[in-house]
């Protein structure tokens, strides 16, 4: 996102363009994590849906997911990778419309995942991801800290826990999974702050008056904060959460 902006001449973005972009960042933020809530509940709860996401094998009468949110999964990744590259001769419009049906589909593909796990601890986990997605991304826009150097620490960090869960695809271990989860968690704080750093400073160099560019940069702004919030959730889940 960095080369979506240039640097103004004249300084500055003004106060107001900088509130404005960050209070498109947490509002659509909260509106695509709102409706991805709406769409993994409406999975579990709609019959339709369900059938849609599950499998039952009629020969051993037990449930599975169905290849539906795999596919639906890896098409949200196709969203994010396509935005990044495009956003900026994007219309604004159509960014948000991606930004929203990438929630959708994550909702649907999150439903096999949160149906495994009781109600209360869902909503438990939700509350402490929010707390703790709050307090660090607060850090991230009051403290005097320059955090740019936490930038390669954690993207070789996030490299790093995708490999091991890779391998521990094959190895099934129990132990060294519940270490890349808490890893995970303490991975994903620093980036909340670090990426909430990163878009304030942005924020300062969107030009005044462009409408369109606010637009597009908070979209994307969003999307960064949701990939963080979201992958948190999961980090948590993992360790709050109470099998059915």
């Amino acid at each position: 996102m960095n080369q979506f902006y240039q640097a103004r001449p004249a300084g500055r973005a003004s106060v107001e363009t900088l509130n404005a972009f960050m209070r498109g960042i947490y509002g659509w933020m909260s509106a695509g994590l709102g409706l991805t809530a709406a769409v993994a509940w409406a999975t579990i709860n709609v019959p339709a849906l369900l059938q849609l996401a599950f499998t039952v094998d009629p020969a051993t009468n037990t449930v599975a997911p169905s290849m539906l949110p795999m596919i639906a999964l890896f098409a949200a990744f196709g969203i994010v990778f396509f935005m990044s590259f495009k956003i900026q001769t994007m219309n604004p419009s159509t960014a948000t419309m991606l930004f929203f049906v990438f929630s959708g589909l994550n909702g649907f593909s999150l439903a096999p995942i949160l149906l495994a796990y009781t109600a209360a601890s869902v909503a438990a986990t939700f509350l402490a991801t929010a707390g703790m997605f709050g307090a660090m991304s607060i850090y991230g826009i009051v403290t005097k800290k320059d955090l740019t150097s936490w930038g390669s620490f954690l993207f070789m960090g996030l490299i790093g826990i995708i490999i091991a869960s890779l391998v521990n695809m094959f190895l099934q271990s129990s132990g060294m999974a519940m270490a890349i989860t808490y890893i995970g968690v303490f991975l994903f704080l620093g980036l909340t702050a670090y990426d909430t750093q990163r878009l304030k400073t942005m924020g300062e160099m969107v030009p005044d008056g462009d409408n369109a560019a606010i637009r597009r940069a908070s979209i994307m702004g969003a999307l960064t904060l949701y990939l963080d919030f979201y992958n948190l959730f999961l980090m948590l889940l993992r360790i709050m959460g109470d099998r059915r």
